[in-house]
């Protein structure tokens, strides 16, 4: 038997992913998907830089000791 993938390109309506409300929806499944991701890296990307600006502002106010 092939992988798992091989197997979903054969019966893409068995993948869970290609649906979209209850509805078998590839496409759409595949955009939601990318929106989803690109949320996922604006929020790494915010929460990186508000980390840094953390860092700076207890540096900044640290006691010297």
């Amino acid at each position: 038997m092939g992988e798992w993938s091989e197997y979903f390109e054969d019966f893409p309506e068995e993948d869970q992913t290609n649906y979209v409300n209850g509805r078998f929806d590839p496409t759409g499944a595949r955009a939601q998907r990318g929106v989803q991701q690109k949320a996922g890296h604006k929020l790494k990307r915010d929460q990186q830089q508000l980390d840094a600006e953390i860092a700076s502002i207890v540096q900044k106010h640290k006691k010297a000791d």
